[in-house]
């Protein structure tokens, strides 16, 4: 028996897993719909439910005393499905390994049936407690096991199981919770009511993306995939996780005789009066990004002041009355938005942007109050090569909904975006989303880019790599991870107080490192 295990947390991406043997798509992520397709096709191959519960229970118990290998009081809460199948199967694997668990039943063992009922009694004739679960019946342990309700949580959890969650999130024991933290959707990541907050969730055949998405990574701490033997290499993931080693692929050592001319010439448009920064921000970082020439066109107000806080670009200050093609029609990328505003300024350099970058195809990126200006022209043309970058709400205006609503269904949202705009997407956020025909999530970063310009920035690394030759696709996804990474740089640790300008000048640092 071969049950690989994966070890997933922000930060970290180690593999683990036995010699020879090859891991179940590396990078996908799935609904719950795919799982428990694959978990039916491998009982109809001939292993049944009990051998997959039995197997979850074992890798689970590898994982706990992996983790926690001084804990010997456990307590563990179990459901009335599957989710408490596998609970109970980890309490008598426990104990058989001479640790003291405790059970908690949520649901009375004479109602469970089918795997969860033969469990349970397994549980109870090796001689673990089962009691019935209640806040008083919480009491102090090395471990607590989350096994209440599993990946198939459709409505917002009981009174009486919120309840119980809440407790044990008070009690500041460490968790570890069987395939999903109970109370989080398996494909949102949206918090049900109330979730457990684990240190560590060990999910079985498959990473479900909800443990990625919305309040997922924040609920499910650390991630260990143990697949049981289950392979998912032949079915479509729902996302895809980007990896570290895509940048030193895609961005590999240049030749000794290159030129400035070789890596395109980038035009960011922004910087209205009184907001030079952004603009400046966003220049910068495509030089740091191996941008060739970048020239910024401003407002006469903030040409100034761009061009003293960056010498290394080239700044026209520009007015409204009459559109700069000469400026324009040179670009191989124009980049629009950062300090743009949405005045009289903004809006004709956005018009005349658009009219040129679409007559002469030129690749496109829009952030900021170009996003905004898009909002308000709906079925407006874009430019074959184009790239949105839009956070929360910016892309609420561009769907015509809330905030809440895109936080809600971050994954449809995107989809959503990238149909109505034919372009390339990068929906912001905790767990940046990337378009594509599978769409990518971003697992790297930081809150301390929580911070003002750090989109500035990725538009800049985003713009460079497509004067690089890179497709929109290809340019979002090695933008955001880039940008990600130089966050975590910069941050060095700590989860506030970096600036923007910080982590652009970490960008070089990251292919270094």
């Amino acid at each position: 028996m071969s049950i690989s295990t994966t070890v997933y947390s922000r930060g970290m991406h180690r593999r683990y897993r036995e010699p020879g043997k090859e891991s179940a798509s590396p990078s996908g992520l799935f609904s719950v719909e795919v799982v428990r397709a694959l978990e039916t096709a491998a009982i109809q191959a001939g292993t049944s439910g009990f051998a997959l519960m039995h197997r979850a229970g074992v890798a689970a118990l590898q994982v706990l005393r992996a983790r926690w290998p001084a804990a010997r009081e456990i307590l563990v809460l179990c459901g009335g499905g599957n989710n408490g199948g596998d609970g109970y199967v980890l309490a008598r694997l426990a104990r058989d390994a001479g640790l003291s668990p405790r059970v908690l039943a949520a649901v009375p063992v004479d109602r469970l049936t089918g795997d969860a009922a033969r469990a349970a009694a397994d549980c109870a004739k090796g001689g673990t407690p089962i009691e019935p679960a209640s806040v008083s019946a919480l009491a102090a342990a090395d471990v607590i096991v989350d096994a209440l309700l599993g990946i198939g949580l459709q409505a917002d959890v009981r009174p009486e199981l919120g309840a119980l969650i809440h407790r044990i999130n008070e009690m500041r024991v460490p968790v570890l919770a069987l395939d999903m933290p109970s109370g989080l959707c398996a494909d949102t990541g949206q918090v049900r009511g109330m979730a457990v907050r684990a240190a560590l969730t060990v999910t079985f055949i498959a990473r479900k993306k909800g443990l990625w998405l919305g309040s997922g990574p924040d609920y499910a701490g650390e991630v260990v995939l143990a697949d049981l033997a289950v392979r998912a290499s032949h079915v479509d993931a729902s996302l895809h996780l980007l990896d570290e080693a895509d940048l030193f692929i895609g961005l590999p050592p240049r030749a000794r005789d290159v030129h400035k001319g070789c890596f395109g010439h980038i035009l960011m448009v922004g910087g209205g009066q009184g907001m030079p920064g952004a603009v400046r921000l966003a220049g910068e970082a495509a030089l740091r990004a191996g941008a060739g020439r970048v020239t910024v066109w401003a407002s006469p107000e903030s040409a100034l002041a761009v061009a003293a806080g960056c010498p290394e670009l080239m700044v026209r200050g520009m007015g409204t009355a009459t559109a700069p093609t000469e400026v324009l029609g040179a670009a191989e990328v124009i980049a629009i938005g950062p300090g743009l505003g949405r005045g009289e300024w903004g809006r004709a350099s956005f018009a005349n942007t658009l009219e040129v970058a679409c007559a002469r195809q030129i690749a496109l990126v829009l952030d900021a109050d170009a996003l905004n200006l898009l909002a308000e022209q709906p079925g407006i043309t874009l430019p074959r090569r184009c790239v949105l970058t839009p956070h929360p709400a910016e892309a609420a205006r561009l769907l015509g909904r809330s905030t809440a609503d895109i936080q809600r269904d971050r994954y449809g949202s995107l989809k959503e975006l990238a149909d109505r705009y034919a372009a390339t997407v990068v929906l912001k956020g905790a767990g940046t989303l990337i378009s594509d025909d599978i769409p990518w999530i971003c697992d790297r970063g930081t809150p301390a880019m929580a911070a003002p310009g750090m989109g500035d920035v990725l538009t800049g690394v985003i713009a460079a790599l497509l004067g690089q030759g890179f497709s929109p696709v290809q340019s979002a996804r090695l933008g955001v991870l880039w940008h990600a990474l130089a966050g975590e740089v910069a941050a060095a640790g700590i989860d506030r107080g970096v600036l923007a300008s910080e982590v652009l000048t970490a960008l070089p640092k990251v292919l270094a490192s």
